[in-house]
Parts: structure tokens; C-alpha cells; sequence
């Protein structure tokens, strides 16, 4: 008898076959235009986390034709990405060890953030003149120049600059609490961005970029807008603010894998978490918090099968959750989807975040880094070539 083993498939599995995480790049372009619109200057396409889950080159790629004048990353390997794919847009990354390579993001035109005088100084000492956006904190003991030491960074500053070391290009903060507008501690934050603004020029800095606002300022507060805004969650279609209707970019659907039908009482899953209330089709898709499925959502998730929402019935599991299909049972392949932008009746990432008690964010940025899930884009045909 042959023990030799079937070779593997080479066939790339169709979409009725496997989960699949479909990015809208429309949809992408259309908050873009929304929030250019809004932003009392320039845009700031921030395609941190790989664009927010989404593919950071193609949120660049279309943010850029629908309006975008600039892009934002965190670290300089976010970078990297962008410029190879020939993104030539202006380009901020804020969020650096000191000991990054400072030289290579000026021989790629990376502007850099500066937050404090030990990063000045390894950015000053880099080989080429490096173009800078001084940081200040306006109030969350995070990234950014405590208010005690802002005043001798920007002196410090100045003084680099004059010996042709860096450019003082900007100046930049971040709001803590945009998403509530009516917060106090945004007027904090903008009495002490304005502060910043004055003691650069008073030290002698001319900073023509000047940014404040994400996307929750943006839409909600144009006094924070200054020269330029930042926004990320908008273009996927995230308002932290809840005031603005954006169109969610990510469609997350999964095939049924098996149906049976069960009695009233039949347990679900480990721990028997849930026990059906009657006699019911239960449908299987192969999903689960491996593929970044929020397990924190159990007992209270829901799906749209068959143009009808269906919960999501006891624990999600590392590869698995069930699905309650009532009395219609389905056909073996067929697509559910368990998140979108809502159009068709599904469940939208605000409610996966509500269901798991977290932020819309998290879980699209866990969905986009999830490898088994298998990536499509759509609506990249539309746009015009960049330089």
C-alpha cells in the first residue's frame, strides 16, 4: 500500500470557501472628501497600523486623490512602506526611539517629531538637515514636551537651526478628549497649544505647519483645526464623536462550514455557555478570536444571514462560532457576514466595539492584522495615478 500523502492544493480558495475581510476603497475616498471638506486646512491622511487595518498603501494611494495633502505614521517603519510604493506626499512620523535612523528619514523626506531634547539632539547629530515638528503634551502625559521643558526645547531648537542642523517645520499636539466636545479638557488643550504656538515664535521659530486636531476635532471643533488636521479612524469610517454619519470601509463575511438541528435545551460550545430555548438550526463558521473575532463579544454578538440578523450563540472560540439560524436553515457555503458598514442591516464595527466593550479602532485594526483571513480590495480602479 502507497503511504506517499496527496500533494497540497496550489488553488487559491474561493470567496465562498474561506472567511473573507473585503476593504472598500470607496468608501475610503468618500470620507476622505468629507473630511477634507470639514478640515479649515489641510488633511493629514494618518495610515498608522497598517491603515488602520485596512492596507496603509491603498488608504494613502486614495486618500491622497480624494483630498489628503499630507500623510501621518507613527514609527519611521511605517514609513518605509509608503515611499517605496512611491507615495512622493508630504509625510510626518511622531512616534520614534531616539535612536532611529534620523538620517535615512531625511534622505526620504520623512519629516520626523521632536519631543523632547534627547531627541532633538540624536536628530540634530544625523547626517542631513532634517525637517522637524516640535511636540508639546496639551495634556495627556503621553508622547510630547512636558510644558517645563517646551520653553528650553524650543530654545534649543532654534539653536540647531541656526547651525543648519534641522528646519523647524511644525508644531504639533494632541487632543485627550475631542471625542466628547463639550469636555473641559479640550479648552485646556487649546490654552496650551496656543502657549506653545507663542514661546516657539518667541524663541524665534517660524513654524508654517501648526496641528492639533484628529478626526473627532475635525468634525466637531473647527478652533483646533489650525494649518492642518489629522485623521485617521475618519477615512475607515470611524467618528470617535458619534456626530457624523462616515461609511464604514471593511466587510468581514464567512461561509457556513455545517448545519444541523438541534432540541430546546442543547448546549453550545465550551463551558456550555449558552443552551438553545428551542428546537433550532445552529450553523457553524469557521471564525473565531484567532482571526481577531473579539472574544469579549460572546452572548451577545450577532451575524446577517440571509438578509436576516441571526446571534451569535455561545462562546467565540479560537477558530469557530455558531450562528442561531432559527427555523430557516441555510446551505452549506453560504456567505454570512458579521461585520460592515450597515447598509444591508449588518452588525458595523461600532457595535462589534460595543459588544465587547471596546473601541471601533481595536477592532478593525485587529481584523486587518489577522493572517487567515483572506484580504480582497475593492474600488482601487477609479482612482488617478499619484507621483
Amino acid at each position: 500500500m502507497s503511504t506517499a500523502c496527496s500533494p497540497a492544493p496550489t488553488a487559491v480558495p474561493g470567496p465562498a470557501q474561506v472567511p473573507v475581510l473585503q476593504v472598500d476603497l470607496a468608501a475610503v475616498a468618500a470620507n476622505t472628501r468629507l473630511l477634507a471638506d470639514r478640515a479649515q486646512g489641510g488633511l493629514m491622511a494618518v495610515v498608522k497600523a497598517d491603515g488602520f487595518g485596512h492596507g496603509a498603501v491603498d488608504v494613502a494611494r486614495t486618500a491622497l486623490a480624494h483630498g489628503a495633502t499630507w500623510l501621518g505614521t507613527t514609527g519611521l517603519g511605517e514609513a518605509w512602506p509608503l515611499r517605496a510604493a512611491g507615495l512622493r506626499a508630504p509625510l510626518l512620523s511622531w512616534l520614534n526611539p531616539v535612536d532611529a535612523d534620523w538620517a535615512a528619514a531625511a534622505a526620504h523626506d520623512v519629516d520626523v517629531a521632536v519631543p523632547g531634547a534627547e531627541h532633538l539632539a540624536a536628530v540634530a547629530a544625523a547626517p542631513g538637515r532634517s525637517r522637524v515638528h516640535l511636540h508639546v503634551d496639551t495634556g495627556m502625559a503621553r508622547d510630547g514636551a512636558a510644558p517645563a521643558s517646551w520653553s528650553a526645547l524650543c530654545a534649543a531648537a532654534r539653536r540647531a537651526e541656526r547651525r543648519g542642523q534641522v528646519e523647524v517645520v511644525g508644531v504639533m499636539g494632541h487632543l485627550g478628549c475631542a471625542e466628547d466636545p463639550t469636555d473641559p479638557c479640550n479648552g485646556l488643550a487649546r490654552t496650551r497649544f496656543a502657549w506653545a504656538l507663542e514661546t516657539a515664535r518667541a524663541a524665534g521659530l517660524r513654524p508654517v505647519h501648526r496641528h492639533l486636531a484628529a478626526t473627532a476635532a475635525t468634525l466637531t471643533d473647527p478652533r483646533t483645526h489650525h494649518t492642518m488636521s489629522r485623521v485617521g479612524a475618519g477615512l475607515v469610517g470611524i467618528d470617535p464623536s458619534g456626530t457624523t454619519p462616515l461609511r464604514g470601509a471593511l466587510t468581514l463575511t464567512a461561509p457556513v462550514v455545517s448545519v444541523r438541528r438541534v432540541p430546546a435545551g442543547t448546549p453550545v460550545g465550551y463551558g456550555h455557555a449558552h443552551r438553545t430555548q428551542r428546537a433550532t438550526h445552529l450553523g457553524l463558521l469557521a471564525v473565531g478570536y484567532a482571526d481577531r473575532l473579539p472574544r469579549a463579544a460572546s452572548g451577545r454578538a450577532e451575524a446577517l444571514v440571509a438578509g436576516r440578523r441571526r446571534p451569535l450563540v455561545g462562546r467565540v472560540s479560537m477558530d469557530q462560532v455558531v450562528v442561531d439560524l432559527g427555523d430557516r436553515p441555510v446551505d452549506l457555503g453560504e456567505p454570512v457576514t458579521l461585520l460592515g458598514p450597515g447598509d444591508a442591516g449588518e452588525p458595523t464595527a461600532q457595535e462589534w466595539a460595543a459588544w465587547a466593550g471596546t473601541i471601533p479602532h481595536e477592532v478593525v485594526t485587529g481584523l486587518g492584522a489577522a493572517a487567515r483571513l483572506q484580504r480582497r480590495t475593492a474600488g482601487a480602479t477609479h482612482l488617478r495615478s499619484l507621483p
